[in-house]
């Protein structure tokens, strides 16, 4: 990753990919493309670098379900693509966080917040979430907060 926006990340990756005729490679990258086009139209809105970690947070979750379908179907080769593209979107992520880095970063907005019970469920996401957002899986937080909160 450089100093320049994720976006202007994304462009660069295609030009290098095209250049090397990498085809998956740029089918993938030209998913993302056509994402943030169809926003930016959609909504009217200029994507900037958080609203692109969202959309490809929320592309990775994508294909992780359809990969796991594909497995659970016996259909190993459309899994194999589901997990390349995810592999090619994982790129333009920040590094994941470990689950011991994420139950600290929990454990901390608990105290922050003063969350006792299930009922500060959403508070305790509602602080993690930007937190978080395109480093870890925010179902398994969810799994991790319950569980903190229960506790």
């Amino acid at each position: 990753m450089s100093d320049q926006s994720l976006t202007a990340d994304i462009r660069a990756a295609m030009k290098a990919a095209m250049k090397a005729k990498d085809k998956e490679r740029l089918g993938t990258i030209r998913l993302i493309q056509a994402e943030f086009k169809r926003i930016e139209v959609d909504e009217r809105v200029e994507i900037d670098d958080a609203r692109a970690l969202a959309v490809l947070d929320k592309m990775v979750k994508q294909r992780r379900d359809s990969a796991q379908q594909y497995t659970d179907a016996g259909r190993s080769e459309l899994a194999d693509k589901e997990n390349a593209e995810i592999a090619v979107l994982q790129e333009f992520l920040p590094a994941q966080l470990t689950e011991d880095e994420i139950i600290a970063m929990i454990d901390e907005a608990i105290a922050a917040s003063g969350a006792e019970g299930m009922q500060a469920m959403g508070a305790v996401m509602g602080q993690l979430k930007p937190k978080l957002a395109g480093r870890a899986d925010m179902g398994k937080v969810s799994g991790l907060v319950k569980g903190r909160l229960a506790g």
